[in-house]
C-alpha cells in the first residue's frame, strides 16, 4: 500500500527512501513465497509459479536499481507487449496508486476491508502477466474503478467517524496577524494533531491546498486557531510558501522543490519527502511549532474574504428534495460537476472560463483542487440554494456519485438521464481512479482536460469513446452549448 502510494506523483522525491521501499517489498515477495512453498509441501502440492516483474536478485545501490527499472519501463514494455496493452496496463497501474493513496487514509484512521487489499494482490498480480489481453485488461481496470468505489466509501465512513459529518462552513481566505502555520496535502490526522499540540500557543494555523474542506467537519472546526485558507492550488506553493511568514507542513502528497527562502522552515510528514527537509515520523510537531515561533507571523489582518465548504454526502443528500423540486419546475435548468487536479500547465483557464459561463439557472458541484480556479468567485444561489456547492477533497467523489444516485432515484431513471454533466480536470492517479469508478458506474459523455493523459493510446481513446462517449475538452462555450442542448 505504501509503496504504491509512495510513487504518486509529488509525494515522495527521496531516492533513498523509495529504494528502502522496494526492499521492503522485495523482502515481503521472499516472505510470501517461502509461506506458500511451505503450505504446499505440507499439503502434498506443487507450488504454483507466479509472474512477476521484479528483478531478480535486486540491486544493492541506487544506479543499478535505476538500471534494472528501466528494464520493465514503459519502454521495454511496448516493445515486449505493444503499445495498446501498455497503455491498458499503465491505466489499471494509475488506477491502483490512487486507491492506494485513499486506502491509506483510511488505514491510518482505523478503517480496513481485507477485500480492497484483496484486490491489490489480484490486481498487481494480473499486471504482471505479460500474456494479458486487452479485453482482460480493460476488465481489470473497471474493476478497479468498482474497488475505488468501496475504497473512497470506507475513507469517507473514517473521516466523518472521526471528525463528524461536513457541514456547510464560511473559511476565511485572508490573514489574520499572528504566529503562524500552514497546512498542505490531505491528511486530516496530522492537521488534528497538529491543532492539539498548537492548542494556547498563540500560534494560527493555516489550511492549503486540498487540506481546504478540513474546515467543514466539526472535529477540526471547533479549534478557534484554525483561522482560515491560505494560497490556493498545489503548484503555485513555491510562490506563496515565499510570501508566508511561517512554518510549513506539508502531508501526503503535493510537494514541489522548496525555495531555499524557505527550506529551513517547511517539514514533511507520512509519505511526503524532498532531498534535506526536514520529516517528522511520528507526528511530534514540536519542531514546526518552533519554527513557527521563530518566524515573523502576519503582522496585520488581511481584508475579510470568505468561501464556503462543506457540502459533504450528508449535506447534499438533505438538499436533496430542493434541488429536485427546483430541477421539476425549471427553476434548475442543469447540473454540472466541475472538479479534479489541478495543475501549472496552460489550458487550465478553461475551468475559470466554463464556470464563469454556467447559466445562472444552473448549479456548480466541485472538488478536489481544480476548485482553486473558481471557488472565490461569487456564485451566488437560484431557487435558494447556492450555486456552487463545494464537496471536499478529490476522495469527495464518493459524495457526488451518492447524491448522483439519489437523485437518478428520485427522478426514477439513470444517472445518464439526469440534466448533469461531469467536466474534470486531471493531473494524477487519483484522477485517474475516479475515473475508472465512473466508468464501471456506466457513467457517460464525461469531458476531461485540459490535455488526455500521456499514457492513453489512440486505440484506448476509441475504446473509451465508443463505449463510454470519453471525449476532450474543446472550447468552454461550446461545450456548455452542446450539453445544455442535448
Amino acid at each position: 500500500l505504501e509503496a504504491l502510494f509512495t510513487t504518486v506523483t509529488n509525494v515522495n522525491f527521496d531516492p533513498e527512501r523509495i529504494a528502502q521501499k522496494i526492499r521492503e517489498g522485495t523482502a515481503i515477495t521472499a516472505r510470501i513465497r517461502g509461506l506458500h512453498e511451505e503450505a504446499c509441501l505440507r499439503a502434498g502440492k506443487t507450488p504454483e509459479t507466479f509472474p512477476t516483474m521484479l528483478p531478480q536478485p535486486l540491486a544493492g545501490d541506487l544506479d543499478a536499481m535505476v538500471s534494472q527499472g528501466e528494464k520493465v519501463g514503459i519502454q521495454q514494455r511496448i516493445l515486449a507487449v505493444g503499445g495498446e496493452r501498455t497503455s491498458l496496463q499503465e491505466l489499471v497501474f494509475y488506477g491502483l496508486k490512487g486507491m492506494a493513496a485513499y486506502a491509506d487514509h483510511a488505514m491510518i484512521l482505523g478503517r480496513e476491508d481485507d477485500s480492497i487489499y484483496s484486490f491489490f494482490h489480484e490486481a498487481l498480480n494480473g499486471l504482471c502477466d505479460q500474456t494479458a489481453s486487452a479485453e482482460t485488461l480493460i476488465k481489470l481496470a473497471l474493476r478497479c474503478g468498482e474497488m475505488n468505489l468501496r475504497t473512497m466509501a470506507l475513507l469517507d465512513s473514517a473521516n466523518t467517524a472521526a471528525y463528524g459529518e461536513p457541514t456547510p462552513t464560511r473559511v476565511r481566505v485572508t490573514p489574520k496577524a499572528g504566529k503562524a502555520i500552514v497546512v498542505s496535502g490531505h491528511d486530516l490526522k496530522d492537521l488534528d494533531a497538529l491543532l492539539e499540540q498548537t492548542r494556547g500557543t498563540g500560534v494560527n494555523v493555516y489550511t492549503h491546498g486540498e487540506m481546504l474542506p478540513a474546515h467543514g467537519y466539526p472535529g477540526l472546526k471547533k479549534h478557534q486557531h484554525l483561522v482560515g485558507n491560505y494560497g490556493g492550488a498545489w503548484q503555485d506553493q513555491a510562490r506563496e510558501f515565499d510570501a508566508f511568514p511561517g512554518a510549513i507542513l506539508m502531508t501526503t502528497n503535493c510537494i514541489q522543490r522548496p525555495r531555499d527562502s524557505y527550506r529551513d522552515r517547511i517539514f514533511t510528514s507520512g509519505l511526503v519527502a524532498w532531498p534535506g527537509v526536514k520529516h517528522i515520523p511520528d507526528r511530534n510537531f514540536a519542531p514546526v511549532i518552533k519554527a513557527a515561533l521563530e518566524s515573523p507571523g502576519f503582522a496585520d489582518d488581511g481584508p475579510e474574504q470568505y468561501v464556503t465548504v462543506g457540502f459533504g454526502r450528508n449535506t447534499l443528500m438533505s438538499l436533496l428534495p430542493r434541488i429536485a423540486e427546483a430541477v421539476r419546475s425549471g427553476a434548475v435548468r442543469h447540473v454540472f460537476l466541475i472538479g479534479g487536479c489541478d495543475g501549472a500547465k496552460s489550458g487550465r483557464n478553461y475551468y475559470t472560463e466554463f464556470a464563469q459561463m454556467v447559466p445562472k439557472d444552473c448549479l456548480i458541484l466541485t472538488l478536489a483542487c481544480g476548485k482553486y480556479r473558481f471557488n472565490k468567485l461569487e456564485f451566488g444561489e437560484t431557487a435558494g440554494i447556492p450555486r456552487l456547492l463545494d464537496c471536499g477533497q478529490c476522495n469527495d467523489a464518493y459524495s457526488a456519485i451518492t447524491f448522483a444516485a439519489a437523485l437518478a432515484k428520485e427522478f426514477g431513471c439513470g444517472v445518464n438521464d439526469l440534466p448533469l454533466s461531469l467536466v474534470l480536470s486531471w493531473y494524477e492517479q487519483k484522477a485517474v481512479a475516479i475515473l475508472l469508478t465512473l466508468l464501471h458506474l456506466g457513467i457517460r459523455s464525461i469531458r476531461i482536460g485540459p490535455t488526455l493523459p500521456a499514457f492513453i493510446s489512440p486505440s484506448l481513446l476509441k475504446t473509451l469513446s465508443e463505449q463510454f462517449n470519453l471525449m476532450p475538452t474543446s472550447d468552454p462555450r461550446r461545450d456548455i452549448e452542446t450539453i445544455l442542448a442535448e
